[in-house]
């Protein structure tokens, strides 16, 4: 009978012990790292670049979009081709960067071509912008997916003045080096400011949204920006982003994405598990 209760205790330590292990196994393959993180905003970066580029072509299309037309040269670089074809009923815009590299202003390196197009007669009202890819790289990462951004005129808490309020529907995948970065979800962007000049540089944005990004691992980062923290864009700034802060979740992990307080500068700060923030430039 001893022997068996010391037997028993064995393989009760046994199991114990290896629940504990597996557990402490997989809380650190859980973990965040600071260079996850910076991925992540890397991938928002080209969200947010995407916006703008497809909210230019919008705006050029339909200048009613704006009190008066901006200019394409207001935002793309001239090593940018742009072609247009319609019919009674669609207009179609293909961006064409090129083969070789072509640098936006905050320095992103773009090739490839984004194809834009929505139906005719524009509408003010959830009027849908469609966008694709053909061979699209945004500096080492190739951007791929066919999604739409609806777009409609309305108030908010953050401009009681109707503005115009885009929401992009994300199902895109990212692939470079290490692997295949697949983004599925949800950004609501609101201009704020500028949208009633002719011009892209007064424009002001801010966003909010849900999405998830799995990454080559399989990891999982489930990503929240909340509407007491939005994002904060000015296309002044050649960085764009100007503050606010994204929230990230892993199991048994958090971590905080802050843009900072309004300076255009390259800088965010990351604070995983609640530790001291880290500055990093991007």
């Amino acid at each position: 009978m001893k022997t068996n209760s010391i037997l028993k205790l064995t393989v009760l330590f046994a199991v114990i012990l290896f629940v504990s292990c597996s557990k402490d196994s997989n809380d650190l393959a859980n973990a965040f790292t600071a260079a996850d993180i910076q991925t992540n905003a890397k991938l928002d970066q080209v969200a947010n670049d995407l916006s703008d580029i497809i909210d230019d072509q919008y705006f050029t299309e339909n200048p009613a979009g704006k009190t008066i037309a901006p200019t394409e040269a207001n935002l793309l670089p001239p090593c940018v081709t742009i072609t247009r074809t319609f019919t009674a009923t669609t207009w179609t815009r293909r961006i064409n960067f090129g083969t070789t590299g072509c640098a936006m202003p905050n320095g992103a390196i773009l090739r490839g071509s984004i194809f834009i197009s929505g139906a005719l007669p524009y509408s003010t009202s959830n009027y849908v912008i469609t966008y694709t890819f053909d061979g699209f790289y945004y500096n080492d990462f190739l951007v791929q997916g066919n999604r739409t951004i609806t777009r409609s005129l309305g108030s908010s808490s953050y401009q009681v003045n109707t503005h115009p309020i885009c929401v992009m529907d994300m199902n895109m995948t990212f692939t470079n080096a290490t692997g295949v970065y697949t983004r599925v979800g949800s950004r609501t962007r609101e201009c704020v400011e500028g949208y009633t000049t002719a011009i892209w540089t007064d424009n002001v944005y801010v966003i909010t949204g849900n999405w998830t990004t799995t990454f080559p691992n399989g990891n999982v980062h489930s990503n929240a920006i909340s509407n007491t923290t939005p994002l904060r864009v000015r296309l002044n700034c050649d960085y764009r982003v100007v503050s606010g802060i994204v929230n990230i979740t892993r199991p048994n992990h958090t971590a905080v994405l802050d843009y900072g307080a309004g300076t255009c500068d390259n800088v965010a700060t990351i604070s995983i598990d609640g530790g001291t923030p880290i500055s990093f430039t991007f």
